[in-house]
């Protein structure tokens, strides 16, 4: 958090080109429902926001650092439908199941227990929204990602490898939307 609060001024200029990089290559794959509320776990500068509050009902944006939530906020002001929340990851303070969509970029890596906060990425979201998740290949094995994800109780759609910033790039589903979405059809 301390580091975050020291770089915030400068994290952009650092690291935009590579957030811009992951984002890109998530937009083109993510299918967003209409009037979803979406939430970004670990927004830090607020770099998603120009991508998505406007495609969604609402955006949260979830972050530790007051000081890259001050300049996540100046992104945001444009945006009616977008709010930030000083929270902890692991401990976010939402209802089971509230959000559409959920994105977690640059996240994994940066928290005490990558598993704690998948869980409570999943807890937050509804049954059929998509959970964007990325991790550095330096960080996580490809086998151990995978493995994370599912211990989590997700199922990944896809997954890419960003070569540039050497990058897992997911897109998932949690296993219960997946097997009641079997189950109905089964049904038919």
């Amino acid at each position: 958090m301390r580091r975050y609060n020291q770089s915030a001024k400068v994290y952009d200029t650092q690291y935009s080109e590579e957030q811009e990089a992951k984002i890109k290559t998530i937009m083109k794959n993510l299918r967003l429902a209409q009037n979803v509320i979406v939430l970004d776990a670990g927004c830090g500068t607020g770099v998603l926001i120009k991508h998505i509050a406007e495609k969604s009902r609402f955006f949260v944006g979830v972050d530790v650092s007051r000081g890259l939530l001050r300049e996540a906020r100046k992104k945001a002001q444009p945006h009616k439908s977008a709010s930030l929340v000083l929270a902890d990851v692991d401990n976010m303070p939402f209802p089971k199941q509230v959000f559409g969509a959920v994105l977690a970029i640059t996240l994994l890596q940066n928290t005490p227990d990558p598993q704690t906060t998948l869980t409570e990425v999943e807890r937050v979201s509804e049954q059929a929204a998509p959970i964007v998740v990325t991790g550095l290949r330096k960080r996580f094995i490809r086998k151990d990602f995978l493995r994370m994800l599912r211990r989590a109780g997700l199922r990944v759609e896809m997954l890419k490898l960003d070569e540039k910033n050497r990058e897992y790039v997911c897109i998932c589903k949690k296993r219960a939307a997946l097997s009641l979405n079997l189950t109905q059809n089964q049904d038919r």
